[in-house]
């Protein structure tokens, strides 16, 4: 199969496309055969982090990339249960993970069984593609946070991967949520439930909590009440806490359970699967650099 690996400083750009054996799955896993794997802002972080020496990896396995998966299964290892060859699915996976051959970024994808979801008929695969990394990352952070109860959440980058689906998520579950964005994000945040935008941090305070996707780290902190809570995306990077203010961060982890809700979701358009723009593996690069060029709504999607 062919997949994007990661290289050392000095070899192309930090990645190249290279062929693999075709993995096989182990019991208990699939083999999805991939028709989109979405790009995010932590395959960037990978690439700048390996060609520093800093991923921490083995450099006699093979490290790739993508962390989003959409496709087919077409392989099935033993002791697996409700998935068949032929089903469409979706999954959130970790490239550095034991089972992984590659990342998500390849032709072919094995994945635990329990961490695969199916993709609703009405919902194209593509668009699934979108969904895992960002949809799992905003719930669970926001299960952090505690019942909603009308409480006053902020999001800051609210517009953005995680604060989307961050947006909509915490609508759907009672918050009471304003949004820090940009006036030309205005539509898609009021459809995702958003009561107030706002689009800087001047003046703005007492809320009971906020889910900070912007790292905008003791700026966001400075909006919440005493003894409210913060969490953030990036552990290592949170704020000292400060007027009794709970400080939490949290790392994703898959779940083929609670991403099988978030694809009914998006198949429901309760949630908004947003695409950047699609390109083959062999074009990678272009997705990668406008990535790292800033100011995406929605994920790039790579296809085989």
């Amino acid at each position: 199969m062919r997949a994007i690996i990661l290289v050392r400083t000095g070899e192309a750009n930090g990645y190249e496309l290279r062929s693999l054996p075709d993995p096989q799955p182990a019991p208990g896993q699939v083999r999805i055969r991939m028709a989109g794997a979405g790009v995010n802002p932590a395959d960037l972080h990978m690439i700048d982090d390996w060609a520093r020496g800093e991923a921490g990896v083995d450099a006699g396995h093979p490290m790739g990339l993508g962390l989003d998966v959409a496709g087919v299964v077409d392989m099935v290892g033993s002791n697996v249960r409700g998935l068949s060859v032929g089903s469409r699915v979706a999954a959130l996976t970790l490239p550095h993970a034991r089972h992984a051959a590659a990342g998500t970024a390849a032709e072919y994808v094995i994945v635990p069984a329990a961490d695969v979801a199916p993709v609703p008929e009405t919902l194209d695969l593509l668009d699934a593609a979108t969904v895992p990394l960002n949809s799992l990352t905003a719930d669970q952070l926001l299960a952090r946070l505690g019942p909603a109860d009308g409480r006053r959440l902020l999001v800051t980058g609210a517009a953005g991967g995680v604060g989307g689906y961050a947006v909509a998520l915490a609508a759907r579950d009672g918050w009471a949520v304003t949004a820090l964005g940009r006036s030309t994000d205005a539509g898609f945040l009021g459809r995702a439930g958003a009561r107030d935008l706002i689009t800087d941090l001047h003046g703005v305070g007492g809320f009971d909590a906020v889910l900070d996707a912007a790292l905008l780290n003791e700026r966001a902190l400075r909006a919440v009440r005493d003894n409210g809570s913060y969490v953030g995306v990036f552990p290592g990077l949170e704020p000292e806490s400060e007027r009794g203010i709970t400080i939490e961060t949290g790392v994703v982890v898959p779940d083929g359970r609670r991403l099988r809700d978030m694809l009914a979701l998006s198949a429901q358009g309760d949630l908004e699967a947003r695409r950047a723009g699609t390109v083959p593996l062999a074009e990678a690069a272009r997705a990668y650099d406008a990535l790292r060029g800033g100011r995406q709504r929605g994920r790039w999607v790579l296809t085989p």
